[in-house]
């Protein structure tokens, strides 16, 4: 495998506090009268005449990487860290300050959601001219017609002007045409936070088939960092313009979540029940992936948490209970019973309750409560047996707290 990309000793720098009125005239006129020493005439009556001074700032500072032929490259950071300033140079959409970049092949990119369209123009149209942009022929474009009208799943609009589509619209066409152009690099910025969960799987599928079917190079940016772990191989860590750490995958996300603990279980022999009848007693509560259980977060897709008790009391028919909270507000999110399938609970006996669910949850710290109902009255109840933080997920779900719709799946079994 040859090298794909090579930069070298790259740096980028802005300029802060220049005008940018929009029109030529305007600027010149705001240009002499701070030459003159006499107040803007475009600035506003309550602005400092002496805050808008020229600045420099540095978005990328001398940063060297090499990126292998057909390798899959997740770019993760904080935002201002430079990541869109990376892309944007590789995509030849702004030129550095200093350094060199050196491309091996066609290039394709998504940069911002529309990137390309015009709104007048129908989504069929706006095919050919985006991917006339992007370097496809016509007659190459219009084999591939098909196949990426299919793909968008937006095929029932594909004759209706862009300006009326929403941008999750925007972005499935917009991957469509860039992920069937014939390049050999693909680059994506975060272009797909606005789609929605079965889209993104679908695109991040797609990513994988280019790049380990095709040997296509890509490299994707993204603050969702289930999507960037399923897709990407190698990750880089950009912080203040530098690159932190170049190294696997894995190694650069907890790199990045390295300041603090995302996940815990709380020491369940110090849980003091609200109720504890019946004998019953927790055990331990753990994640259902053993071998996973040191990823500092929590990715999006099915989440198992296992909780185990002891009935030390006496036989019952009990209902076993789960629901989770927002730490912050204190308000149940959701949560999920067995009262259609009641469970005999023997005494002296261990039981397993296994509780899935769909991690769709805004970024926020959130803890599991766990109880067992007898005949409508709570025999057993403990808070926050178990603790997690959401972070960087991508965001399904418009309320933080209140009741929401999750999906989600318990079983009960004796062990």
């Amino acid at each position: 495998m040859g090298i794909a990309i090579r930069v070298e000793h790259l740096s980028k720098e802005y300029r802060l506090g220049v005008f940018n009125h929009g029109m030529l005239y305007k600027d010149m006129q705001s240009w002499f009268a701070r030459k003159l020493g006499k107040a803007d005439p475009h600035a506003r009556i309550d602005a400092d005449p002496y805050s808008n001074r020229v600045d420099r700032f540095w978005a990328l500072r001398d940063l060297s990487l090499d990126v292998v032929e057909g390798d899959r490259v997740g770019i993760i950071g904080k935002n201002g860290a430079g990541k869109s300033t990376l892309l944007k140079i590789l995509s030849r959409v702004t030129a550095p300050t200093e350094g060199t970049v050196k491309i091996r092949g066609r290039v394709s990119s998504l940069l911002e959601v529309g990137t390309g369209f015009n709104g007048e123009l129908t989504g069929r149209e706006n095919i050919f001219l985006n991917g006339a942009i992007l370097g496809m022929k016509k007659r190459e474009i219009t084999r591939k017609l098909d196949e990426i009208i299919d793909f968008s799943e937006i095929e029932q609009y594909i004759d209706t002007p862009a300006k009326r589509y929403s941008s999750g619209m925007y972005v499935r066409l917009a991957f469509a045409v860039a992920a069937h152009l014939d390049s050999e690099i693909l680059i994506a910025d975060e272009v797909l936070a606005v789609g929605d969960a079965s889209f993104q799987k679908k695109a991040i599928g797609k990513m994988n088939d280019l790049s380990a079917g095709q040997g296509r190079t890509v490299l994707f940016v993204s603050h969702n960092m289930g999507a960037v772990s399923q897709l990407c191989d190698t990750g880089i860590l950009l912080a203040h313009g530098r690159i932190e750490l170049h190294d696997k995958m894995q190694g650069v996300i907890n790199k990045y979540f390295s300041k603090g603990s995302y996940l815990s279980v709380v020491d369940l022999t110090s849980i003091e029940p609200a109720i504890s009848q019946y004998g019953i007693s927790l055990v331990q509560a753990r994640r259902k992936d053993n071998d996973r259980n040191d990823m500092a977060f929590l990715p999006i897709g099915k989440i198992g948490i296992i909780i185990n008790f002891k009935n030390g009391g006496r036989d019952f028919e009990g209902v076993v209970a789960i629901s989770v909270s927002n730490v912050d507000t204190g308000n149940v999110v959701f949560s999920i019973n067995n009262n259609d399938r009641k469970q005999f609970f023997s005494a002296g006996k261990d039981y397993e309750t296994l509780f899935e669910f769909e991690n769709i949850l805004l970024p926020g710290q959130y803890s599991v409560h766990f109880g067992i109902n007898h005949r409508q009255n709570t025999v057993y109840w403990a808070t926050e047996i178990f603790v997690f933080e959401v972070i960087d997920t991508v965001d399904l779900n418009p309320l933080r707290s209140g009741t929401v719709f999750v999906k989600q799946h318990m079983e009960v079994k004796e062990v």
